[in-house]
């Protein structure tokens, strides 16, 4: 969290550049003595767009912010609290003076949060946990850090302190992790380059080599670069962006002008600003030797070495005091050489060669994995298969079933009072003999009731016998499918 405390105070504007200034600051004026140019009119100043700050709550942080602004009390104690104090959670107990309705937005707006971060860490560990990866809890709850997720519901003292501190620490690294970020950047590179020329023969190879180094020492020719921040520096952009004589040169004119919100400090995009024309002189976009990635960490590098030489208060804001004071330093006016990218050796070896290593072990790991998958590929193939002809066996158990349905369902036929099967009705027209003897007895004998009633109790349970079966069968093919 970056912030200024003094006719103003605002946040930094790489932190939240979208938020409107507290506090109205009216510019310096300009000495009408060295300029020679008309005082520019007096004109709104516009709330500068929104830039991301790279944080995961990026929203979250904007949006709290934007109602305590809201609330008047804690406007004014913007103004009277430093940024020390502020680092150190005075101003987050000035919560508890603000108006209901913004607790109630605040308290609204943490809850959104909560649920958002606990819907992002459960697909990550259904993703990790897919992939048979350790889940890493501690990284887990460690994005809740900003808040207090032990109170769910309202936004409290606690919350703000946390976020406060948490933004802070947060963006003192985030220049940090952009250029370990370019670092991987550069060694990716190389380490393309080297898979490439292993793919040529040698003739190609050679070929590819020497235009490498052309293209290497292309870039290198490039005119002077001035020290960043330095006197030499600022009086090219007085004359070639501002069109004002170099002798004319005005330190706290040149501020005022370059001071692009009117809010009496340079911000890191405002300072950024400044190195176009030294950036130019190095980096161009139709050119095949200069890469724009870099030229964006050459940017940041200037900014950084005048933020360490100017920002003395280390706001990372530099005030029209601290400019002044830096101009009447040896550094301003004497600076030395400033040393570009292609100058300094951005990794090691060592680091080149385990950073090689750690591909050759993604892509060891990645290879495992495909033969895993295709393995398991096959086995769900094989297992297909089995399923396939189990559905078979069971469709023709279950058509054996519906005809031997079909085949007790036939018509009988009656001979002397005793019912029989019309497939045996013929053997019997045949041969008479055949009936078993019970059948030659009068029809109120016990046998052939006996044998009736069999019969009929045969009839009857063959329907619920057949669908049992049919029933479990298509049971099993389900289980086995699923």
């Amino acid at each position: 969290m970056r912030l200024f405390v003094g006719n103003k105070m605002r946040w930094n504007q790489a932190l939240v550049t979208s938020l409107v200034l507290l506090v109205s600051v009216e510019s310096v004026p300009i000495s009408m003595d060295k300029t020679k140019i008309k005082p520019p009119e007096k004109i709104a100043v516009e709330p500068p767009a929104s830039v991301d700050t790279g944080l995961h709550y990026d929203r979250y942080l904007r949006e709290v912010i934007d109602f305590l602004e809201k609330d008047q009390h804690f406007r004014e104690k913007l103004h009277n609290t430093d940024m020390e104090d502020i680092k150190q959670g005075k101003l987050a107990k000035e919560l508890d003076f603000v108006s209901h309705h913004v607790r109630t937005k605040l308290d609204e707006l943490k809850r959104q949060e909560v649920n958002r971060l606990r819907t992002l860490i459960k697909a990550k560990q259904d993703i990790e946990g897919g992939n048979d990866i350790a889940v890493d809890h501690q990284a887990l709850l460690k994005q809740f850090e900003y808040l207090n997720h032990m109170n769910p519901h309202t936004f409290e003292v606690e919350d703000l302190d946390r976020l406060i501190k948490s933004a802070t620490n947060d963006l003192e690294n985030f220049d940090k992790e952009r250029h370990e970020e370019f670092k991987k950047y550069e060694m990716m590179k190389e380490h393309d380059r080297r898979v490439h020329l292993k793919s040529l023969d040698e003739a190609e190879r050679k070929k590819e080599e020497e235009h490498y180094e052309e293209m290497r020492k292309k870039h290198a020719d490039h005119p002077k670069v001035n020290h960043p921040g330095s006197q030499n520096q600022l009086k090219e952009v007085w004359e070639e962006t501002d069109g004002l004589d170099p002798e004319d040169f005005d330190p706290k004119t040149f501020f005022n002008l370059h001071d692009s919100n009117g809010d009496g400090f340079f911000d890191e995009q405002e300072l950024e600003s400044l190195f176009t024309k030294e950036l130019e002189k190095i980096y161009d976009p139709t050119n095949e030797e200069d890469d724009m990635v870099e030229m964006e960490e050459e940017r940041l590098r200037m900014r950084e070495h005048v933020m360490n030489e100017v920002d003395t208060n280390h706001d990372r804001l530099v005030s029209l005091d601290e400019f002044l004071v830096a101009t009447k330093k040896k550094e301003f006016l004497e600076p030395d050489s400033w040393e570009t990218l292609e100058q300094n050796q951005l990794y090691t070896d060592e680091e080149m060669r385990e950073f090689e290593e750690h591909l050759a072990q993604q892509e060891e790991d990645l290879n495992q994995k495909t033969v895993d998958l295709q393995k398991q590929r096959e086995e769900l193939e094989r297992q297909q298969e089995q399923l396939n002809a189990q559905k078979i066996e069971l469709q023709q158990a279950v058509e054996h079933m519906e005809k031997l349905k079909f085949q007790k369902d036939v018509p009988e036929v009656h001979v002397e009072g005793n019912a029989v099967p019309e497939s045996q009705a013929h053997e019997l027209h045949q041969d008479p003999a055949a009936l078993p003897a019970e059948h030659h007895q009068p029809p109120d004998q016990a046998p052939q009731e006996q044998l009736q009633e069999h019969h009929q109790q045969q009839k009857q349970d063959l329907p619920q016998q057949t669908h049992q079966f049919v029933q479990q069968g298509q049971e099993v093919l389900q289980n086995n499918v699923l």
